[in-house]
């Protein structure tokens, strides 16, 4: 049967963020801090009008770019989001998740051998789908001491003549790390000196604490090489609808729309009529639930800081990546003790690239009252490990 497989997708390996909870999912009384999936029910506006759009029969293919009023909704938000405007008929595509636009991106953009700065820590997709898209995936490791943020420094060392796309994953999973505006600047002249495209993954654009997300496609010059992907999935509590966007330069849309028409054929009929909802009325309560996250961020932050636990303060997604390293053991280590002595799951920083290792993801999309839970269980832990030092 070996010789049935094609190589590289042998070759690639499972996401590491499954493991931890395969295991924990046949042990009693474990509390999961790792899944990175909002809470809260989607708001119910948007489930009304998913049943009523079945109640009415909406229930055959839309087309292949997507209902024409989602995308004009689309366009709209983001205008008055990130200050740059769309077409919604030649610039937009409605995808299944952000994860497929991703993919369909990366297949329609690279050729073999061509170059992907991949910024690593970072979600687990980026550098799998440029292997499948025929890229070449390049590791751009991230400091704790910048806050895992992005520079030219980290760029200028990775960046060759065969380099064609940049993925800018802010904010960002699973450090929680945000780029402002004067972060971005440098990159974006980065970019434009340097002939490349970017593709700006802003799935986690609601969820910001400190300052208002920022898209590097609203720099000048940047929205002709830039694709902007984004979805309903965090923001909008939406993960099971499966459904995302992409808007960018009307040749790329144009190839990504077809692949996607060969591929998929079209998004979810009843979630696009239910995003059409949440787009125009469900502002207060995507709020409501970001001041929820940002309260829980800091109760993680103040918990942390009472243990004695390192962590720089991420302003961004549901995340805080606290480091473990004065424990003297790797992150996988740390995480299958944890679990097993206090069946607390969390992610090894090691899921998202190597540059994670010595630090923990843990997701804060869960209620107070299981973080508080355990917060405990994990300061129990680093005492006794503490302890045994002693």
């Amino acid at each position: 049967m070996r010789n049935l497989l094609a190589k590289k997708i042998i070759d690639i390996q499972p996401s590491g963020i499954r493991k931890f909870f395969d295991v924990a999912n046949e042990m009693e009384d474990v509390i999961s801090l790792g899944v990175g999936e909002p809470d809260f029910d989607t708001p119910w506006r948007i489930r009304e009008e998913g049943i009523f759009s079945l109640e009415r029969g909406k229930t055959f293919y839309t087309s292949n770019a997507g209902l024409k009023e989602l995308r004009q909704e689309i366009c709209s938000y983001l205008e008055r989001k990130i200050h740059v405007a769309y077409d919604p008929i030649d610039e937009t595509l409605i995808t299944v998740g952000g994860s497929e636009a991703i993919d369909v991106g990366l297949r329609c953009m690279l050729d073999p051998g061509d170059e992907v700065l991949i910024p690593q820590p970072s979600y687990v997709s980026y550098l799998p789908c440029t292997v499948m898209a025929d890229g070449v995936p390049v590791v751009v490791p991230l400091q704790y001491e910048n806050e895992f943020k992005l520079t030219v420094q980290d760029l200028e060392k990775y960046t060759t003549p065969r380099t064609k796309i940049l993925i800018m994953p802010f904010p960002n999973n699973p450090t929680g790390s945000i780029m402002t505006k004067e972060d971005l600047e440098p990159v974006a002249e980065f970019v434009k000196e340097h002939d490349l495209y970017v593709m700006s993954d802003e799935i986690y654009s609601e969820l910001t604490y400190k300052t208002e997300h920022v898209s590097i496609a609203s720099f000048p010059g940047m929205r002709e090489r830039t694709l902007v992907i984004n979805g309903f999935s965090k923001g909008f509590a939406m993960t099971g609808w499966r459904l995302g966007y992409c808007c960018g330069p009307e040749p790329l849309i144009e190839q990504m729309t077809k692949l996607h028409q060969f591929a998929i054929m079209c998004a979810p009929t009843n979630s696009q009529y239910a995003a059409v909802e949440g787009l125009r009325n469900c502002g207060a309560e995507v709020e409501e639930m970001r001041k929820s996250y940002d309260q829980r961020r800091r109760f993680l932050m103040h918990e942390f800081a009472r243990m004695g636990l390192e962590c720089f303060e991420p302003f961004g997604a549901f995340y805080v990546f606290p480091s473990i390293q004065e424990f003297n053991m790797t992150s996988e280590e740390f995480a299958t003790r944890l679990l097993n002595e206090e069946k607390v799951a969390v992610v090894p920083g090691t899921a998202f690239g190597e540059c994670g290792e010595g630090f923990l993801r843990i997701s804060y999309a869960y209620s107070l009252e299981d973080l508080k839970e355990a917060l405990g269980r994990v300061g129990n832990f680093i005492r006794k490990l503490r302890n045994e030092r002693v």
